[in-house]
């Protein structure tokens, strides 16, 4: 077990699932209460106040950065790994990390700070204003590994790295290697101007085209995986007995696998679901900070209704593959979902490979786009918004995009996931500590 495998997956997800319990108890189970509240309080247009975008702007940034690979290749690479059972203990993980969101979105809101006219929040402030200054250098802390997680992780060589990926494999399968190599250059290209274009544009920007885009992709994403599960809907009874019960057996079904399905279910379900949902994390609560919206508990459950969002694209893409038994062929990464829709959608060969690639496509560049504004929000934070310093540090972004769309790195996913667990601990620390404050604030709108 390397050390990916000993620091993330054990401990923290443990830590995660354990505060995900935590705050479910102590919010009196926010996120069964109030979840179709959440969902309409999504769409709502709400009224100009201080913020620098609106609140939809703020939560399609949100759900840019958390929208991406992770939900169609991650989540079709863990029913491989883990069998269909992965796909329950994901949904297990992110339904108790629903109450993590909410108390972020919360917490982004309460403790928001107004600097230079430019509005700042996020894990770092509700941790030194929330939790005092003796705790800043658990502030200090998480901006540093925010900006690695935006900068090595997360943000940029792994959705770069996703759409040559996805290209080569699904129409470049069969070319030699050279020809793969000048069409990740050539992506590579348009993948930086593409987001270079947005991400020096500004906050202001990078919202109005989230606000195109996370719909659009979101919308032809989910109504061709419901599409594929509509035209099968015999198989669906199957599927989920096949699901629960993969979900707690000890016979591996994985090809090439001699570990229990049971452990591998338990640990790629858990991985998946916070990695694509990233509760825990508190990147979303940067984006949301910025939003047109004064009352924290209101931006606590738009934030888990876009989690919720995120389930529901991971849940059927995991339905999907599943159903075409894309999971039990001998395939990799971006070809099981391709099987799967191929397979699945009765169509040419071609269009089926082109719908996913473009909405891997849209949904690896937002976040891209989505992440550059939590980098620099985080460099802002420990340089005092030191605006050479942060033409200096986008720069640096881009060029690692570039980076992970014409290199093959595996250790690229294996730096992500360490950079994300160092985010989630600080993190944690203040939700926990914090969630107090979120709670008297639910005792007074009963009162």
């Amino acid at each position: 077990m390397n050390i990916v495998k000993l620091y993330w997956y054990i401990p923290i997800l443990i830590l995660i699932f354990g505060a995900g319990i935590i705050l479910t108890i102590r919010l009196n189970g926010i996120q069964f209460r109030k979840l179709f509240v959440a969902l309409k309080l999504m769409f709502r247009s709400s009224k100009k106040t201080n913020g620098q975008t609106s609140s939809f702007g703020a939560l399609c940034i949100s759900l840019s950065a958390t929208i991406g690979t992770g939900n169609i290749i991650g989540i079709a690479v863990a029913t491989k790994l883990g069998g269909p059972g992965a796909l329950f203990w994901m949904i297990i993980f992110s339904i108790f990390g629903l109450a993590t969101k909410y108390t972020e979105g919360f917490l982004a809101i309460k403790y928001r700070t107004l600097n230079n006219s430019t509005l700042t929040g996020g894990p770092f402030v509700y941790i030194e204003y929330g939790m005092g200054k003796k705790y800043k250098f658990l502030s200090i802390l998480y901006a540093i590994f925010g900006l690695l997680s935006a900068t090595l992780g997360i943000g940029t060589m792994t959705q770069s790295n996703g759409i040559t990926d996805a290209f080569n494999n699904v129409f470049l399968n069969q070319s030699p290697i050279g020809i793969k190599i000048k069409a990740s250059v050539i992506i590579g290209i348009i993948i930086v101007i593409i987001c270079g274009l947005v991400i020096f544009g500004g906050t202001k920007r990078v919202s109005k085209i989230c606000e195109f885009v996370i719909p659009f992709a979101a919308s032809i994403y989910i109504l061709t995986c419901l599409f594929i599960v509509i035209n099968h809907l015999h198989l669906l009874k199957d599927v989920i007995s096949l699901i629960f019960k993969t979900a707690f057996s000890f016979q591996s079904f994985t090809i090439g696998s001699s570990s229990f399905l049971f452990i591998n279910a338990i640990i790629q379900g858990a991985q998946k679901g916070i990695f694509v949902n990233e509760a825990g994390l508190g990147s979303s609560a940067i984006a949301l900070s910025c939003a047109d919206e004064n009352d924290p508990s209101k931006q606590g459950l738009i934030s888990m209704g876009s989690m919720f969002i995120t389930m529901v694209i991971s849940i059927i893409t995991g339905l999907v593959v599943i159903m075409m038994n894309s999971y039990l062929k001998d395939l990799n990464g971006i070809n099981i979902t391709n099987d799967a829709f191929i397979n699945g959608l009765f169509v040419n060969k071609t269009i089926g490979s082109m719908i996913l690639f473009i909405c891997v496509l849209f949904f690896a560049i937002t976040t891209i786009i989505g992440w550059s504004l939590y980098g620099v929000k985080c460099l802002n934070y420990l340089t005092n918004e030191n605006k050479k310093l942060e033409k200096i540090y986008l720069i640096i972004y881009i060029i690692m995009v570039f980076i992970g769309a014409v290199i093959k790195v595996e250790t690229i996913w294996n730096i992500s996931d360490i950079c994300n667990a160092l985010m989630a601990i600080p993190n944690l620390i203040a939700l926990i500590y914090l969630s107090k404050v979120v709670k008297q604030d639910l005792k007074e709108e009963t009162t």
